[in-house]
C-alpha cells in the first residue's frame, strides 16, 4: 500500500514510516496541513493517516476539503483529541477512522489493512464495470467473462480471483496478497489452495488462446501481463 502519514511530530511520524516500511509498505511523510492537502489531491495514496493538530491547515479542515474536492481516498484519524465529540467530528467530515494516541502499532496496521481492504470491496463505478486485459473482459455486473468470442464459465471463487488480478495487471500478485484479498484469510493455511485455483484459471482463460495472461513469477507468486 501507498500511505500518506500527515503529521508534525517528527518522532511519531518517523515512527510510523518505519514501521510501515518494515511490514513492506510504501510511506510518506507531510508535516503541515497545506502541503498534505496538494499532496493526498495529486498523488495516489491508498490511506492517509491524518493527525488533527497540524500548522497551516489542521486535520479536520484537511479532510473536509479532501472531500469536498471528491477525494474518496480513506483517512484514518490518529489524534490525541480522543473524547466521544472529537471522534464524532473527525468521521462527520469525512474520516474513515479515528484512533487515540498513545497506541499500539499493531492495531494501527490492522486498522489500515481494514480500510484498504473495504476500499477494494466497494461496488466498482459503471466506468470499471467491464475491465479488459487483451482480448479478455470481465462483466462485473451479469457476472460473464469472455475472451474473444468464448464466453467462459467461472465458479464464484475462480470469478474473484480473475478480477483480482485485472484489478492488478502487471503488478506481481503474492500469495499472501490473494489469501488476504480473495479469500480473506490472515494466516497461512499451509495448503496450496492458491495454486490449484490459479492453475484452475489459467485452464480456462490462457489453454487454446494466445499469448498466455497468467504467468507465474518464482519466488513471488503470479502476474498478469497485458500483451498490449
Amino acid at each position: 500500500m501507498r500511505i500518506l502519514i500527515i503529521e508534525d511530530d517528527s518522532k511519531t511520524a518517523d515512527y510510523l514510516a518505519h514501521g510501515l516500511r518494515e511490514e513492506g509498505h510504501l510511506a510518506e511523510i507531510c508535516n503541515n496541513g497545506v502541503a498534505a492537502l496538494s499532496r493526498a489531491t495529486t498523488g495516489q495514496f491508498d490511506v492517509l493517516v491524518v493527525d488533527r493538530m497540524l500548522p497551516d491547515l489542521d486535520g479536520l479542515a484537511l479532510v473536509r476539503a479532501l472531500r469536498a474536492a471528491g477525494s474518496t481516498v480513506p483517512a484514518l484519524f490518529l489524534s490525541a483529541l480522543g473524547d466521544v465529540e472529537h471522534r464524532v467530528e473527525g468521521l462527520e467530515v469525512g474520516g474513515d477512522d479515528y484512533l487515540v494516541k498513545p497506541f499500539h502499532f499493531s492495531e494501527l496496521l490492522a486498522r489500515i489493512t481494514a480500510l484498504h481492504r473495504r476500499r477494494e470491496h466497494e461496488a466498482p463505478s459503471p466506468a470499471s464495470t467491464v475491465p479488459k486485459v487483451a482480448d479478455l473482459e470481465l462483466d462485473l455486473l451479469t457476472r460473464e467473462a469472455r475472451r474473444g468470442a468464448k464466453v467462459i464459465a467461472l465458479q464464484t471463487r475462480e470469478f474473484q480471483l480473475l478480477e483480482f488480478f485485472m484489478r492488478h495487471v502487471n503488478q506481481v500478485v503474492t500469495r499472501t496478497m490473494l489469501l488476504e484479498r480473495v479469500w480473506e484469510i490472515h494466516f497461512d493455511p499451509q495448503t496450496n489452495v492458491i495454486d490449484v485455483h490459479v492453475s484452475r484459471l489459467r485452464g480456462k482463460i490462457d489453454k487454446g488462446f494466445d499469448p498466455s495472461l497468467i504467468h507465474t513469477v518464482r519466488g513471488a507468486g503470479y502476474v498478469m501481463r497485458d500483451p498490449g
